[in-house]
């Protein structure tokens, strides 16, 4: 009955007052299969109800505990016994329906904290039944409004996970660690040494999880000792874990660094080690940094000269120090502004020319590099007279070269040392400045826009972000956190979350990645174009100068799509050619097209006598949420034998909670009236609250003629 019960309140949640009273009194049965249909048909309770989930709290708060301190006490019982443990399923069902219960409740988390610290210090962790348990307490204690003394005893339990030998165990360890930290990091810094460990796991997962949070736990005080301990490990590293690796220093150095000093040495020990994996937006700021920092320009251009001698294999290395050495050459050759750090070395102006030459020879390849290689050696030409002629013939060498960009580079530079000595000083001096803020606000747009384009919109059914305990906040994880989350076994839930992507009709429909090649002002008939005929539409009729695929937002105003991550969906699933339909000249009668958690499209349908493959339908849009929808705008495409018209939408604001509806003609030719049917993709797009969304489906449920 109470699996029953169970059903009816998943499918009818309106229905769970009725069952309040009932499932509370049988929390004081014996039976443990009639306790843990119990404790799931009280949590579905919680889930579908308010009012259920206050009145369990008043009334099976103590009865869960007796469960909890019966079942954790027990002596031995041969049929509910698994490794020495008894029913570990009982106590996982009880222990997550607490952490419903006590979520946000103070009063009824003090009520179950000490039966929590039981289980938690009593429970067994040298069997899986038993690391089980201890995970399913360690995610209720950090679920309620625990004590302080509490939370830091599951955190070590996390810790002792950390050491275990089984690699899951380890890895849930770790995902829990991550949701800790916004509730209690004081506590989880006490693990760091274990956790910089699992960087250097086998397991790839683990090394990854690891990472993540040891960048979590990074702040001002540690971040020296954690950051070497990354870059020591960076040497041993595989290659496959190296980006992901450096990429992550890159960012705490950048992140952290007080000391311009330290910066330099970080980054030009991750450039000799990994300059292959650093991106061109950390070594360009490294540049600006370096412009920016004249006492430490020498240090720079000496520290970069021996990395490049020592391994000149990386790419971004060498970047870095031939820009260094054509902007500071002299630095490097006499020695100046050197720190009490350094030691002096001895480089001529030949064996600088030497470095550039040998870059410019290794990189043949990277056009960048080589372009760089030759602004550098232009620029020594006038630092280092006396190497000028030879630095003419290094240049000369690329005259012929079949890449534009190095050729003309060539011709230009040896023209200059050749036949403008006058000039060559004043305009081959230093670099100005690089403005810094402007760089950093200019690189943090570029930033920003990429995330943009890439992040989904929360979606209305998820509320945005989501609640951790204690008050904390965190952002909906990604869906291969979700895949990989093992604290939940409900099933899974299926939203369609608007998002941002290219404004590229084709590509939103069909759900490809294309690449967005549209320029602002363009026509977009080329992508409608391609659409067409990937759909095998042909050619689209123009009906009062309106194109079968349609995009028309308020009247007489054409709208341009609204930004949403295509999904990759099949466009001719249910368009292939089925039995043939009868002809038949009756009735038709109106049918809900479409319907989400936001709002409803439904179709009237008309025929005009004789004419049996033309139908006219009358789309009705009504809005199901409490939130006006504006810039409203309604899409379909239809297979080739179909030709579609549609006719401007009444408006392109839907009031909330169906106070009115939008109204839109739609006109259909089915040449093959009688052997295939009507079949339409739709795609509906609009803003709340200034935010897009996007919704599409396919119909196929048209009636019969």
């Amino acid at each position: 009955a109470a699996l029953c019960s169970i059903r009816i309140v998943r499918k009818v949640p309106d229905l769970a007052e009725n069952f309040m009273g009932s499932a509370a009194s049988l929390l004081k049965e014996k039976h443990h299969g009639v306790l843990i249909s119990v404790v799931q048909l009280c949590t579905e309770l919680c889930k579908a109800s308010r009012e259920a989930l206050e009145y369990l709290r008043k009334h099976s708060v103590e009865g869960l505990v007796r469960i909890l301190r019966d079942v954790s006490n027990s002596s031995y019982a041969p049929e509910y016994d698994i490794a020495g443990i008894t029913d570990p399923f009982l106590h996982i069902r009880v222990l997550r329906l607490m952490r419903t219960l006590g979520q946000g409740d103070a009063d009824c988390s003090e009520h179950v904290n000490d039966i929590l610290a039981q289980v938690a210090t009593k429970t067994e962790s040298n069997k899986n039944a038993g690391n089980a348990i201890l995970y399913e307490c360690v995610e209720t204690i950090m679920g309620i409004e625990a004590t302080s003394g509490l939370r830091v005893l599951a955190i070590n339990i996390l810790g002792r996970f950390l050491s275990n030998r089984d690699n899951n165990i380890r890895y849930v360890a770790l995902n829990m660690l991550m949701k800790a930290m916004a509730v209690d990091t004081l506590a989880v810094q006490r693990h760091r040494v274990t956790i910089l460990e699992c960087v250097k796991d086998a397991d790839v997962s683990i090394r990854k999880r690891a990472l993540e949070l040891v960048y979590l736990l990074v702040n001002d005080t540690n971040v020296k000792p954690l950051t070497k301990e990354l870059v020591d490990y960076l040497e041993v590293s595989d290659d496959d874990f190296k980006e992901d690796l450096t990429a992550k220093i890159c960012s705490i150095v950048e992140k952290f660094s007080q000391d311009k000093l330290w910066y330099l040495d970080q980054m030009f020990k991750v450039l000799t080690l990994t300059g292959n994996f650093v991106k061109d937006d950390v070594w360009h700021a490294l540049i600006v940094l370096i412009s920016n920092a004249p006492e430490l320009q020498g240090y720079s251009v000496r520290s970069l000269y021996k990395a490049l001698q020592a391994s000149g294999t990386q790419e971004s290395l060498v970047r870095v120090a031939v820009w260094c050495i054509g902007e500071y050459g002299e630095m490097l050759v006499n020695n100046i502004s050197m720190l009490d750090v350094e030691e002096p070395i001895t480089v001529t102006e030949s064996d600088a020319v030497d470095a550039l030459e040998l870059a410019l020879k290794r990189y043949s390849v990277d056009v960048t590099t080589r372009a760089m290689c030759l602004v550098a050696l232009l620029k020594l030409s006038s630092r280092f007279p006396q190497t000028s002629k030879r630095i003419q013939a290094i240049v000369v060498q690329n005259k012929g070269n079949t890449v534009l960009e190095l050729q003309q580079r060539s011709i230009e530079f040896n023209s200059i040392i050749q036949r403008h000595q006058s000039i060559k000083s004043s305009l081959l001096e230093r670099m100005p400045v690089l403005d810094e803020a402007s760089y950093l606000l200019k690189r943090a747009a570029s930033s920003q826009a990429t995330v943009s384009l890439t992040k989904s919109a929360p979606s209305a059914a998820s509320g945005g972000s989501l609640k951790v305990p204690n008050g904390a906040v965190k952002p909906p994880p990604a869906p291969l956190a979700d895949l990989l989350d093992l604290s939940s076994d409900d099933a899974p839930v299926t939203t369609s979350a608007p998002s941002t992507a290219p404004n590229d009709f084709l590509q939103d429909l069909l759900g490809i990645g294309l690449i967005d090649t549209s320029t602002a002002g363009g026509a977009p008939s080329a992508s409608t174009d391609i659409l067409m005929d990937l759909l095998s539409i042909g050619s689209y009729p123009v009906q009062n100068g309106l194109p079968a695929t349609s995009n028309i937002g308020s009247p007489g105003q054409v709208t341009k799509h609204a930004p949403g991550t295509p999904q990759v969906i099949d466009l001719l699933d249910g368009l292939s050619p089925s039995t043939p339909l009868p002809d038949v000249n009756a009735a038709y009668p109106s049918i809900t097209a479409f319907q989400s958690a936001t709002l409803k499209m439904t179709f009237n349908f008309k025929k005009q006598p004789g004419k049996p493959q033309e139908t006219t339908m009358h789309a009705s849009f009504t809005n199901l949420t409490s939130v006006t929808l504006t810039n409203f705008m309604f899409q379909a495409a239809v297979p080739k034998f179909i030709q579609l018209r549609l006719d401007p939408a009444s408006s392109s604001t839907l009031p909330a909670s169906g106070n009115g509806s939008i109204t839109q003609s739609l006109s259909v030719t089915n040449n093959q009236h009688g052997q295939k049917p009507l079949a339409m993709r739709i795609r509906i797009s609009y803003k709340v609250n200034g935010e897009d969304r996007l919704e599409q489906g396919q119909i196929s449920n048209f009636p019969a003629g």
